[in-house]
């Protein structure tokens, strides 16, 4: 595939950014953990950091007007990628202090909902209608990758302990891959509707979630679920397991549910939510961050 001429998106030094904000307040659907830091992307191109467990941001400035669904940072912090709407893939070289274009697919109608950095030289993004492309060099060239035989979103990518990878869709799609994403296997579906997470506890053990609040527990890699009880059938979009190793799934109407048993069963957990959460992420002080409609919300870990 051909990209697009590179174009600057920001350029800022660390002492050009913005004065610092409570809260973004705009929509933000995901984030990263990079070094000691959190990078948050969103709507209309926008790109928050905060170094101090979000307590307060800063807003890079961004010449992208495309919305940001994707963000993810190679374990070193060396290279990151920001992906979205538009066929866009932005990189960082500097744990988000600066971000440039690095690559635009020639169809603008396709989106990217999610990437995972393998290392600093390699990526896999995934989006709509079966979209894939992976590099290799660093982001120096993306080639388009055909996962699946079907054409249907593939919305979150995650790695496991192990370094396995899974990928959640649309109509049941659940995925697994040995080998960094070079084969992937289909793994059997709990339920035929769309899944917006997989998240890996231990090597064996994971939790699945989707559409009304549909989740499932397996114990053995995926070959085999057991639907966990919830209390709300809402969209369950966002997952994360604490270092204490409770489990936390978020999604619209509020709802926030709590695991401490590895998983085995979920509890309502009343926390100061005002919209619909999109992303969860352990801020590196134990505090949890949760990211939507509101923009960012810190919340103390539930005990």
């Amino acid at each position: 595939m051909r990209s697009r001429p590179l174009l600057l998106v920001a350029a800022l030094a660390v002492g050009h950014l913005s004065a610092a904000v409570a809260n973004p307040r705009v929509l933000l659907l995901d984030g990263s953990v990079v070094g000691s830091d959190i990078v948050a992307v969103g709507e209309r191109g926008a790109i928050f950091r905060s170094a101090d467990n979000a307590l307060t941001w800063h807003a890079a400035a961004s010449l992208a007007t495309a919305t940001l669904t994707g963000v993810a940072f190679s374990s070193d912090g060396t290279r990151g990628w920001a992906v979205g709407h538009d066929a866009l893939i932005l990189t960082t070289t500097d744990a988000g202090r600066t971000w440039q274009q690095q690559w635009q697919g020639e169809n603008l109608a396709d989106s990217f909902l999610d990437i995972l950095a393998l290392d600093a030289q390699r990526a896999i993004a995934v989006g709509a209608y079966g979209l894939s492309v992976t590099t290799s060099d660093a982001g120096k060239t993306w080639t388009r990758r055909k996962i699946s035989d079907a054409d249907y979103h593939f919305n979150r990518l995650s790695r496991g302990t192990s370094g396995t990878l899974y990928l959640a869709g649309e109509h049941g799609t659940l995925l697994r891959s040995a080998d960094d994403g070079a084969t992937w296997k289909n793994i059997p579906a709990a339920y035929e509707g769309s899944f917006y997470g997989i998240l890996p506890l231990d090597k064996r053990t994971l939790i699945a979630h989707g559409l009304r609040g549909r989740s499932f527990r397996s114990i053995d890699d995926g070959d085999t679920w057991v639907p966990l009880a919830t209390p709300e059938p809402v969209l369950l979009a966002a997952s994360v397991q604490l270092k204490s190793n409770v489990v936390i799934l978020a999604g619209h109407a509020r709802v926030l549910l709590v695991s401490r048993d590895n998983g085995k069963s979920l509890q309502t957990w009343a926390a100061p939510l005002t919209t619909a959460v999109a992303e969860l992420i352990a801020a590196p002080d134990g505090s949890i961050v949760a990211l939507g409609e509101a923009g960012a919300t810190r919340l103390a870990a539930p005990r």
